[in-house]
């Protein structure tokens, strides 16, 4: 019996429905008991204070800024205790809801904004880097941001820029009747004072480009004879002149009156080059002959190199080089002072008639191929080597550069006739002036750069406007040296 007396002593102890006399107050009773001490008196009394928190509803709205409301998650059951304001409470909180919204009245007492602004010249809170709200704030008075100069001076790109307006109708034609079509042949000039010299036949006109007048200067005596080449001294006042008879006449155009008669070559003289009193003459037989037009004995000297006629002559802009170019295909650049052969191009498969050098950069050589070759080339005469070639589609008879725009210009025959402009020293074309109705023979570029004359086989002469100068650029003063020749030759 003892046995089942204790079994029901146990049996009794592990019944959970009774209540335990001596156990320690449930968590939920002490939450209750203290949330009733607490706040009995702003409870509803249609609510029961005995009401345990897992049975609760907690409001899925809470109110929040400006009065909007914002979601919050409903945890059914939870423990978390949720503060009842009293009506004290809710009164403040009503006040600073709508106090928030009225806009901030500056406070001008404050003494850490007084500090602010008598340390730094103006407030810190105004001038932060990070504003995320309202309108953006203005720079202090007198704030200049160095970056901003720096990184914010770009320059324009080459495809925003204005490119200038080149008319594509020459700016006048004149005749020029009975001019030899002859592609070796040089045969107009354009004299620094401001007269162009072109060669008809036996004939050689001068034209005023300022008044319009035109003047006969020379007319061939012999019979069948005819004017191969004309160039014009450095300060413009002589005028050298190259025969069918192989004769070189230098010619005074102020009294229209022939200084002197030079014979050495024993073929035509189809192209001429001056170098302040040195006067270079190449002949259909390949020989260069150097004249010193100042001495009684001109012939000072014979340059060999070419094995065909010599159809081009060019000293450069320094006076250090001469390049000559022949119907065999070669340029030849010659040393002015030890009167020797400095280099020997041979990459051209036409007859080079066309040289020109660069006047900003004196040693860049340009050349141009006949047909059997059409190709611009540009040479590097220190170094000796090709810089750039280019294919052109069409003969090259004549190069000359355009120092207003940094350009190259180029006269062409078969199978374009025309004349193209190109870019320096990529070769990028800018434009192409079509008119001319046969093979353009000779360019020549005005006194002041802004106008290129082509004469054509078709027996006109055209004047293009394409280089005029920047009018807000200042244009140098022309210099009034007196001339060597002037000097000597009389």
């Amino acid at each position: 019996m003892s046995h089942f007396g204790f079994e029901n002593d146990i049996h009794s102890v592990l019944k959970l429905d009774m209540p335990i006399t001596n156990a320690p107050m449930a968590r939920w009773q002490r939450k209750a008991s203290t949330s009733t001490s607490a706040h009995a008196g702003a409870l509803s009394p249609n609510k029961s204070t005995n009401r345990s928190l897992s049975l609760s509803k907690t409001p899925s709205k809470t109110p929040g800024k400006n009065g909007k409301t914002q979601s919050t998650p409903s945890n059914a059951g939870g423990d978390r205790f949720i503060p009842v304001r009293n009506a004290k409470q809710m009164d403040v909180a009503s006040f600073l809801l709508s106090k928030e919204n009225e806009p901030a009245e500056e406070d001008l007492t404050s003494p850490f904004k007084a500090w602010s602004v008598t340390l730094n010249g103006y407030d810190v809170e105004d001038a932060k880097i990070l504003h995320l709200g309202g309108k953006p704030l203005n720079a202090p008075e007198g704030y200049q941001n160095n970056l901003k100069v720096l990184y914010s001076q770009v320059h324009t790109p080459a495809s925003m820029k204005k490119s200038r307006y080149i008319s594509s109708a020459p700016e006048r034609i004149l005749d020029a009747p009975e001019l030899r079509n002859d592609f070796y042949l040089n045969l107009m000039d354009w004299g620094r004072q401001n007269l162009l010299a072109v060669a008809l036949s036996e004939q050689v006109y001068l034209w005023d480009a300022a008044q319009g007048d035109i003047t006969l200067l020379k007319k061939m005596e012999e019979e069948n004879g005819y004017i191969c080449s004309v160039s014009w001294s450095k300060d413009g006042n002589f005028l050298a002149i190259g025969t069918s008879t192989c004769k070189v006449e230098l010619w005074d155009v102020q009294y229209q009156k022939r200084l002197r008669c030079m014979d050495s070559h024993a073929t035509r003289v189809g192209c001429l080059s001056w170098n302040d009193h040195v006067l270079s003459s190449g002949a259909r037989s390949g020989l260069i002959h150097q004249h010193d037009v100042r001495v009684a004995e001109h012939h000072t000297c014979t340059l060999r190199g070419h094995a065909q006629e010599v159809c081009g002559l060019a000293w450069s802009p320094d006076g250090r080089y001469l390049a000559s170019g022949g119907n065999d295909n070669t340029v030849n650049v010659w040393s002015g002072a030890q009167q020797t052969g400095v280099h020997c191009f041979t990459e051209h498969e036409g007859a080079v008639k066309a040289l020109a050098w660069c006047p900003w950069q004196p040693s860049i050589l340009a050349s141009g191929g006949g047909t059997s070759d059409r190709n611009i080339r540009l040479w590097n005469v220190n170094s000796g080597s090709c810089i750039t070639a280019w294919d052109t589609q069409s003969q090259v008879s004549s190069l000359l550069f355009a120092a207003n725009y940094k350009e190259l210009v180029s006269g062409h025959g078969f199978a374009h006739d025309q004349v193209s402009i190109w870019k320096y020293p990529s070769l990028t074309k800018v434009t192409d002036l079509q008119g001319h109705e046969g093979r353009v023979l000779n360019l020549s570029l005005s006194p002041d750069g802004s106008t290129v004359a082509s004469l054509s086989a078709d027996e006109t002469l055209r004047l293009w406007k394409c280089f005029e100068k920047d009018p807000s650029k200042k244009a140098k003063p022309a210099g009034g040296s007196s001339s060597i020749i002037q000097q000597h030759i009389r």
